[in-house]
C-alpha cells in the first residue's frame, strides 16, 4: 500500500518548516502568495490529502450537520433541503441526510447514526408515528443543538420552524364556505403530528364561525397516500349525504381523489369543490387546477439552517420558548371556484 503524503513530507521536500506548510495549506495571511502557490502545486503533484479527521479531533467539530426527514421523495421536502444546503454550503458545513420512511424505529436508527457520526447539530422533521423524544435526548445531554422543522416536537431546549397550520386550515375551509359549500369533508393525516392537528383546528374554527354543526363523520384521518385518495372517492360515492366541499391536507392525495371522483362522473367544482395543501407541482397539472396552500419549503429550509448555524456560531440568540412561524398563502384555482365574481 502506497504511503500517504504528510505535511512533514512536503516540508522536507520543499526545505520548509512543517508549520509554514500547514499555514500555507490553510491560507494563513502570514504566508506570502508565492510560497502558498509553490506548496499547493507540490501538494497536488504528490497527491496530498488534508487529514480532516485529525483536525476534527483537535477542534471537536466536524462541520457536518445531520438532517432527518420523513421521506426524500417529496417535492416539499426537496425544496426544504435545497434551502438548507444553500445556507450550509455558504458557511462551510456539510449535510448528512437520512429518511425515517415515516417510522419511529427507523428514525431512532437515524438519530443513532447521526450521533455516532459526531454531527455538530441535528435538524429533524419527525415521522408519522413518533411518540417519544428519547432518541434525541442524547444530543441535548451532550449540548448538541436540535432543531425541529415542519413536523415538530415541543421541548424547552429545542428550536422549531413551522408555518401557522391552524390559520392555513382556517383559510382553506373558509374559502370553501365562501364558495357556498355547507357540507365540507376534511381529510387529514396522523393527528399526533402538529401539522395535521393544527389544520384540523383551523377547519373546526371556520365551520364554527359559520354556525354550522361539526359532523365528525366528515373528518377522516388517513396516511394521505395516493391509495387513500382513491378510497376517499369510493367512500364519498357511497355516502347518502355527500359533501359539497373537500379539504385534503396534501396535494397528491387531493389530486388522485379528484381524478377518481371525475372518473365516477362528478363535476369539479360544481358537485364537489376541492382544496389541497402544499402547492406541489401536481396541483398545476391536474384538470381543473387545484386550489392549494403555498407552503414556503425553501424559506423554511433556509430559516432552519440559518438558525442552527447561528446557534452553533454564537451569532444568534435562540428563544426556544416560541417557534419561528413562516407565512403561508392560499392559492385559489379552478378546482374550488363555484361563485364567479361579477
Amino acid at each position: 500500500m502506497e504511503k500517504e503524503i504528510t505535511i512533514y513530507d512536503l516540508a522536507k521536500i520543499l526545505a520548509l518548516s512543517p508549520a509554514t506548510v500547514s499555514r500555507a495549506l490553510n491560507d494563513h495571511p502570514a504566508i506570502n502568495a508565492k510560497t502558498k502557490v509553490l506548496i499547493a502545486e507540490k501538494a497536488a503533484e504528490l497527491g496530498y490529502r488534508s487529514n480532516t479527521f485529525a483536525s476534527h479531533l483537535r477542534t471537536r467539530k466536524t462541520n457536518t450537520l445531520g438532517v432527518i426527514v420523513p421521506r426524500l421523495n417529496s417535492n416539499f421536502m426537496s425544496t426544504v433541503l435545497a434551502g438548507m444546503e444553500e445556507v450550509a454550503n455558504n458557511f462551510g458545513y456539510n449535510l448528512l441526510i437520512n429518511q425515517s420512511l415515516e417510522s419511529e424505529l427507523k428514525e431512532r436508527s437515524n438519530a443513532k447514526t447521526m450521533f455516532n457520526s459526531r454531527v455538530d447539530g441535528l435538524l429533524v422533521s419527525v415521522a408519522y408515528d413518533t411518540d417519544s423524544f428519547e432518541h434525541f435526548s442524547t444530543f441535548i445531554t451532550r449540548n448538541i443543538p436540535v432543531l425541529f422543522f415542519d413536523r415538530i416536537m415541543s421541548h424547552p431546549q429545542c428550536g422549531a420552524v413551522i408555518i401557522d397550520n391552524e390559520q392555513a386550515g382556517y383559510d382553506a375551509t373558509r374559502h370553501l364556505l365562501d364558495q357556498g359549500c355547507r357540507r365540507i369533508m376534511h381529510v387529514t393525516g396522523d393527528l399526533r403530528r402538529n401539522v395535521y392537528a393544527d389544520r384540523l383546528e383551523g377547519f373546526k374554527r371556520a365551520i364554527a364561525g359559520q354556525n354550522l354543526p361539526l359532523d365528525n363523520r366528515l373528518i377522516l384521518s388517513t396516511d394521505l397516500s395516493q391509495e387513500a385518495g382513491r378510497i376517499i372517492a369510493d367512500q364519498i360515492d357511497q355516502m347518502v349525504e355527500k359533501p359539497d366541499g373537500l379539504f385534503i391536507a396534501n396535494d397528491l392525495c387531493a389530486a388522485i381523489c379528484m381524478q377518481a371522483l371525475k372518473d365516477k362522473g362528478y363535476a369539479i367544482p360544481e358537485d364537489i369543490a376541492i382544496v389541497g395543501f402544499n402547492n406541489d407541482p401536481v396541483s398545476q397539472v391536474v384538470s381543473p387546477q387545484l386550489t392549494t396552500v403555498f407552503y414556503p419549503g425553501y424559506q423554511m429550509g433556509k430559516t432552519a439552517m440559518t438558525t442552527m448555524i447561528g446557534q452553533l456560531n454564537g451569532t444568534k440568540l435562540i428563544d426556544n420558548s416560541e417557534p419561528i412561524i413562516l407565512r403561508s398563502e392560499l392559492i385559489i384555482r379552478r378546482s374550488s371556484i363555484r361563485l364567479e365574481k361579477s
